[in-house]
């Protein structure tokens, strides 16, 4: 069935504000993959804090073409059968999220990428991000790297104190 006039230009316009909201918009080509499977992908997509769309390419490049952050953006890779992560919070989530269904399912094939900055990425680039930890993971790291010399500090002044009271405690019961 057709969709109407009035529907596609609802469709632009809820595309338009995503992509703007959005720090990373991925896509993937999906035929071959059921309806269960792409709702089992929601389901996971909706945990990372990631909008999963399937939309006519024509309307994705509308929608682009309409803001003025991807109006030069390079679109010859929206062919064929694709769906569309987004994520306002973490730039590599729908890299990730796509990855690890692929994994899984391998009709699912990432295609590419938009930044929030408005560049086209491949889909060699998406892969490289989809491998890269999460920015909590990202942060864990860095706290973890600044607190190192914090403890190597306390085990080397507990580990003397230790061997002093040990030492003491032989001389007493000597």
């Amino acid at each position: 069935m057709a969709i109407t006039r009035a529907k596609k230009d609802t469709l632009v316009a809820e595309i338009s504000d995503a992509l703007q909201t959005a720090k990373m918009t991925v896509f993937a080509q999906y035929q071959g993959i059921s309806v269960a499977d792409i709702q089992e992908l929601r389901r996971a997509a909706r945990e990372a804090n990631v909008t999963i769309k399937v939309v006519k390419n024509r309307l994705v490049r509308v929608a682009l073409a309409s803001n003025d952050t991807y109006k030069s953006t390079d679109t010859s890779a929206l062919t064929g059968q694709l769906i569309y992560a987004m994520s306002s919070v973490d730039e590599v989530a729908p890299a990730q999220v796509l990855d690890a269904f692929a994994k899984t399912h391998p009709a699912l094939q990432l295609a590419g990428a938009f930044s929030g900055e408005g560049l086209a990425l491949s889909a060699a680039e998406v892969q490289a991000l989809a491998g890269l930890p999460s920015k909590d993971q990202l942060i864990g790291q860095v706290v973890a790297q600044l607190l190192s010399p914090v403890h190597d500090i306390t085990n080397a002044l507990s580990g003397n104190l230790h061997a002093l009271l040990d030492g003491v405690s032989a001389k007493a019961t000597n």
